[in-house]
């Protein structure tokens, strides 16, 4: 799509204009009040992240990477700005609130601005959490990403991270087999490093109520140590543990993905992605199929009854389950987890809000005046502090029957 450049003497103006307008529409808005759907939209332009890195015992590295998602982006298309909040209900004010401006700037590449700011917790302030925001000055968009730095859903954070070859904070948690990742810190000389061969089953539907199986048994490898700042390589399946004190709580974890992720890899993973829209009897047709290229050819044109339609079926749900992945991998491949599966399924949230204890996605239903809510709580996980489990309810299944209709008749578009 080409898109029309604005100068940037007129976009630095503008940009004043809005920024000054949406502090006044946000003065009194709290964390919990934000609608932070932007996100996950699939036409973000634009990834904000926090990444904390522990320096003392209140004190905090800020390492703020902004993903370029669209391309030749100026600096001064944006309004950036960060601040730290001791609830999810403090009002986000012009005074808590910190404008980063371009001479703050660490580092910019071809795919990320990266801004880094050291911060120190006040004794007496019993959680803190980080709020960065990015405002587009062009249409007034508000991207955020919050992170906590103290609360009871983080274990601590590791006094060391690990970089891309252009010195920018790793901003996701999976990587390529047999990429290399550069690990940094100020405290040891050298990393240990766990391996946990661990596949995981497709997530039960959301009115499903019964439990999920629990695996009795986690596999774990101990692989080992490695030094700081040089190149290390992770070469096997599943996902890593990474820790300067094997006697802590604290880490970093990443998991290992193929050389397409986060696209479908083959027929075989084709299959298993398709449980979501697929009745029982189809998905065990599928996995029992010798030759799984034709039997999903079958299956695909015998849901649409039309080539051009199955076409655009197929297009459209594997770009869910490729943001999916992108979104919301953590020791699970994005498309596996709870929220993985309804943004596969339903879309992208028209709301997204947040609570220190859980997440809630709201749907607008077409030509109704209501919607349909996903709760999603968080849990206390060692390897991440976003964990998210939804809360199943029977009340879920028309809304989601509709969606799957949708996607089987090839008329779900995003």
């Amino acid at each position: 799509m080409i898109r029309q450049k604005i100068s940037l003497k007129f976009s630095l103006v503008l940009g004043l204009f809005i920024y000054l307008i949406s502090f006044s529409a946000v003065a009194q808005q709290t964390l919990e009040q934000l609608n932070q759907s932007l996100r996950y939209s699939r036409y973000s332009r634009i990834a904000p992240k926090v990444i904390p890195i522990k320096e003392g015992e209140r004190t905090f590295v800020l390492q703020m990477p902004i993903e370029k998602i669209e391309e030749n982006i100026e600096f001064g298309i944006y309004n950036f700005s960060y601040g730290i909040l001791s609830s999810f209900q403090e009002p986000i004010t012009a005074q808590n609130m910190i404008n980063l401006k371009e001479e703050d700037l660490v580092r910019e590449t071809n795919f990320h601005f990266y801004f880094e700011k050291t911060v120190t917790i006040p004794e007496e302030q019993e959680m803190a959490f980080v709020l960065l925001r990015a405002t587009d000055t062009r249409q007034g968009d508000e991207y955020y990403y919050h992170a906590d730095l103290i609360s009871p859903f983080v274990f601590g954070y590791p006094d060391f991270w690990a970089y891309y070859g252009d010195e920018i904070p790793f901003d996701q948690n999976f990587m390529v087999k047999n990429d290399a990742l550069e690990f940094r810190g100020k405290g040891p000389v050298s990393l240990h490093k766990f391996q946990y061969p661990a596949s995981f089953e497709v997530p039960l539907p959301p009115m499903e109520i019964r439990p999920a199986s629990v695996p009795r048994e986690v596999t774990v490898n101990y692989q080992g140590d490695f030094l700081l700042n040089t190149p290390k390589k992770f070469e096997d399946d599943g996902y890593y543990f990474i820790q300067s004190d094997t006697n802590s709580t604290k880490g970093m974890m990443l998991r290992t993905v193929h050389e397409v992720f986060p696209k479908v890899k083959d027929y075989e993973e084709m299959v298993e992605m398709v449980a979501y829209i697929s009745t029982r009897k189809e998905h065990e047709a599928l996995n029992e199929a010798e030759d799984k290229k034709i039997a999903l050819d079958q299956y695909w044109i015998g849901l649409t009854k039309d080539e051009d339609q199955a076409k655009k079926l197929i297009s459209e749900y594997f770009k869910q389950i490729e943001f999916a992945n992108i979104l919301f991998t953590d020791f699970k491949e994005g498309w596996k987890t709870d929220r993985g599966m309804v943004y596969t399924v339903m879309g992208p949230p028209n709301e997204v809000s947040f609570k220190i204890n859980g997440e809630i996605w709201s749907y607008l239903i077409p030509n109704s005046n209501s919607k349909i809510t996903f709760t999603f709580a968080r849990v206390k996980n060692i390897l991440t502090p976003n964990y998210y489990i939804l809360n199943r309810s029977r009340s879920l299944q028309p809304e989601w029957f509709k969606s799957i209709t949708l996607w089987r008749s090839g008329q779900m578009d995003f």
